[in-house]
């Protein structure tokens, strides 16, 4: 299919991930990356909606303001790898090419990563809601964390690939405690939801 011109955040979901399943360089995995962070993120707001606490409302405007971040980069991914692409095109003795390709990996780490932060900041908000939230959307509280525990994994993922020639770069630690982070919410989340409910 042809690709639409307008912004992935404003089209038709059936259309995104048909742009998606193209054979196309983006969007790909870090703009899947960045719309399961923003689901999970719509999720803790609902969980909100349903608890009149001035800590689910704190939880509901967080999460609120983390989905439009991730929509941000779920159009920002879009484009993110187009200039690896266009150094890896370039012939391997020409003299630019392996400045121009480190440069572009190092740029191309940089959304993902924000995509992970994000994402673990989501996961902790919803085992927050698991935790303290009302028990009848529970089950949506830990989906949430599942949600964007998995977006922060795949976003993890993508940095380290990355910067895969560049071990001295302190984004790699910097992901991996945000993938701990999330994974750590996650079993909160799994924690709230397996005590007996009264």
């Amino acid at each position: 299919m042809a690709r639409p011109s307008a912004p992935l955040t404003q089209q038709p979901l059936a259309d995104v991930l048909e742009q998606i399943a193209e054979r196309t360089p983006g969007p790909g995995g870090g703009a899947a990356a960045a719309v399961a962070v923003a689901l999970a993120a719509a999720l803790v707001e609902m969980t909100g909606k349903y608890d009149d606490s001035i800590m689910a409302q704190a939880r509901m405007a967080r999460a609120n303001a983390l989905r439009g971040r991730a929509l941000e980069l779920v159009e920002i991914e879009r484009d993110a790898y187009a200039p690896v692409l266009e150094a890896q095109a370039l012939e391997p003795d020409h003299p630019q090419r392996d400045h121009r390709l480190a440069a572009a990996l190092a740029a191309a780490a940089s959304p993902p990563l924000t995509t992970a932060g994000i994402g673990a900041q989501v996961a902790a908000l919803a085992a927050e809601s698991a935790i303290q939230g009302n028990l009848a959307v529970i089950g949506d509280a830990v989906t949430a964390a599942e949600l964007a525990d998995g977006g922060t994994r795949a976003a993890a993922h993508l940095v380290r690939m990355n910067l895969a020639d560049s071990p001295g770069d302190p984004r790699r630690t910097e992901v991996t405690g945000l993938v701990n982070a999330a994974a750590e919410a996650l079993e909160e989340a799994f924690a709230a939801a397996a005590e007996p409910q009264a």
